[in-house]
């Protein structure tokens, strides 16, 4: 890597509620709808405070080029591994709030496909008043070239999934997805990463047999399917972690893997027996939060 220092981006931003309003279109759970003055749910912050970069920082996977905020590290292959947020006050929609993001690790590794290299973030959200709401820890993984994929069957021909969540019992709920859930959801988190919505890059150039569907979105569909098992809920702490690609139209259910009233565990599994996300949700019992 070329000479970069880590620092600290500071911004105002305000909670608007339109990409929020997108992203329940997108989820379409038969939640009731989040307006101005509701507190903003779990994760929503990822649509709600998307950034948008100017078209001349894109770089060739069409995240922004490296260098910047995030380290030139000149392995091609970005994915999202993971994080943990703790919430620690509500975000009412409509408020502004002060946004503090750094680059806190860069790690090298070697992993079994080769050198990789692993970038942890820092976000923390403040309200009015200096008070301390969200503190979020992003793992992002850059590896190596891989060499092109072979295309599965149903990677250009896919129809529309409708609603993509799905309730079939308690704690057991269908992921569908198409490209058109994959474009609109990388539109509301403002995602320009080519693997979403780019067949032939994704298949000739990444390598993969499809389009991939989005790290966040598969993470937020276990944050929604919570928040609709538990509407009375609000966890303290999630921690999630990517362990496989999902790629679009292929089948998936969200099923729980363990609950408690402190802790529950979600995974987005599918017919391969494959467990691609885990979402884990901590509660509180001190009576300060409502708990189920």
């Amino acid at each position: 890597m070329t000479a970069w220092e880590a620092h600290t981006v500071v911004t105002e931003e305000y909670v608007d509620p339109a990409p929020i309003a997108a992203l329940s279109a997108i989820l379409d759970s038969g939640a009731p709808p989040v307006g101005a003055g509701d507190p903003l749910p779990p994760l929503w912050h990822w649509a709600a405070l998307a950034r948008w970069p100017v078209s001349s920082a894109i770089g060739p996977d069409g995240h922004p080029a490296r260098g910047t905020f995030l380290p030139p590290v000149d392995l091609p292959r970005r994915m999202f591994a993971g994080g943990a947020v703790t919430l620690h006050a509500t975000v009412p929609v409509g408020s502004t709030v002060r946004r503090e993001a750094r680059v806190v690790a860069v790690t090298p590794k070697t992993g079994r496909t080769g050198a990789l290299v692993v970038v942890e973030v820092d976000i923390r959200l403040y309200t009015t008043g200096n008070t301390p709401a969200v503190v979020e820890r992003q793992n992002l993984i850059y590896r190596e070239a891989t060499r092109p994929g072979t295309p599965s069957p149903t990677a250009a021909a896919q129809e529309p999934v409708g609603a993509p969540l799905r309730r079939i019992a308690a704690w057991d709920w269908e992921l569908r997805t198409d490209p058109t859930v994959l474009m609109r959801f990388s539109a509301a988190t403002a995602n320009p990463h080519r693997i979403h919505y780019d067949l032939p890059y994704a298949t000739e150039v990444e390598g993969y047999p499809g389009l991939v569907v989005h790290g966040p979105l598969m993470t937020l569909a276990m944050a929604e399917t919570l928040r609709r098992e538990r509407p009375a809920s609000t966890p303290i702490r999630l921690r999630h972690r990517n362990l496989a690609p999902l790629f679009c139209a292929e089948p998936a259910l969200i099923q729980r893997r363990t609950g408690t009233d402190a802790e529950v565990e979600l995974a987005v599994r599918t017919d391969r027996h494959i467990e691609h996300t885990v979402l884990t949700a901590d509660f509180e019992h001190d009576g300060d939060r409502t708990h189920a």
